[in-house]
């Protein structure tokens, strides 16, 4: 394809995006990341990964997407922004992530991404791609860096110098050229420790990265055992997520609302009190939150995190 017909693509491709809603687009080139591959290969044998053994498995299938999609030739980066102020109406009731308190964001991207892949393939007759939104071993935050879409935050999060750190990251493989972004320049963070400082448990490291031993999002999310009990005390109110180290980032003081009707938070749960989170059965936890980030986990651990940090109220 000629240099022109890049461009115009890239260009039709970016219109798309904003069009369905994306609130950032950039094209990298795909190729092997062995720089975060090695990253990631160090991370995990420092047991930072705690026991999400999944993310020491096929590191190299995660550095190369052409292993996880053979002919990959670009990778599309996708951002859309999450953050709210419409949130959990009543104070001193357990608290949930901001984003989990709308629909299962991979039921909102992909279908996106799928979209703006048939847009693509009406343009390129032939293209074959496949979207993915944390739902494959991609390396989806380096892909936003090398896209240009921000760089990595010192609490792990990629940044965006006009919309922070609250967007979700969708990845669109394909298997044509386009013309290619250049990767996010130097890190904008300077000396802020404003995340690492914030941190109640200390879960964040010095070098960009996370100690999902001690991060409260892990553990009331990924975590099978009891919570530690020597953390309660420092988990305030938190019961699925934690966004402490997001919050208070000054990147993120002028973040915008989303206007993405689909993550907006129910009445139901935007109501519920503290008897209703402290009485919650399994039936009403289906209920309220079926079909959220919230409702993947099993209503035994969510009711085993309300009543640990119970104690905090």
């Amino acid at each position: 394809m000629h240099e022109t017909a890049l461009v115009n693509l890239s260009q039709l491709v970016k219109a798309k995006a904003k069009e369905l809603g994306f609130d950032l687009c950039g094209i990298a080139r795909a190729r092997k990341l062995q720089s975060a591959e090695a990253a990631l290969t160090e991370w995990c044998g420092e047991g930072m990964h705690d026991k999400m053994n999944y993310l020491a498995h096929d590191t190299a299938k995660r550095a190369d997407p052409s292993i996880l999609f053979p002919g990959a030739k670009t990778v599309i980066v996708t951002g859309l922004n999450y953050f709210t102020r419409n949130r959990q109406k009543h104070a001193s009731v357990p608290i949930i992530s901001i984003y989990a308190l709308g629909k299962n964001y991979h039921d909102v991207i992909i279908p996106k991404l799928n979209r703006l892949l048939a847009c693509i393939q009406s343009a390129v007759p032939g293209t074959n791609g496949r979207a993915y939104c944390d739902t494959a071993p991609v390396m989806e935050k380096s892909w936003a860096v090398e896209a240009g879409l921000g760089w990595r935050g010192k609490h792990s999060v990629i940044i965006n110098e006009s919309i922070g750190s609250f967007f979700f990251i969708g990845i669109l493989l394909l298997d044509i050229e386009m013309d290619y972004d250049a990767p996010c320049p130097d890190e904008k963070c300077g000396s802020c420790r404003a995340c690492i400082d914030s941190c109640p448990v200390g879960a964040i490291n010095d070098n960009r990265t996370i100690d999902t031993r001690k991060c409260i999002a892990s553990l009331t999310i990924e975590s099978k055992e009891a919570l530690p009990e020597h953390m309660v005390p420092l988990m305030g109110r938190l019961v699925y997520g934690c966004d402490i180290c997001q919050e208070t980032c000054p990147w993120n003081r002028n973040t915008k609302e989303h206007n993405i009707h689909e993550l907006i938070i129910s009445s139901e749960l935007a109501g519920m009190d503290i008897n209703d989170w402290l009485d919650i059965d399994e039936i009403q936890f289906r209920k309220i939150l079926s079909g959220t980030p919230a409702g993947r986990v099993r209503y035994e651990r969510f009711k085993r995190n309300i009543e640990t940090v119970s104690r905090n109220f």
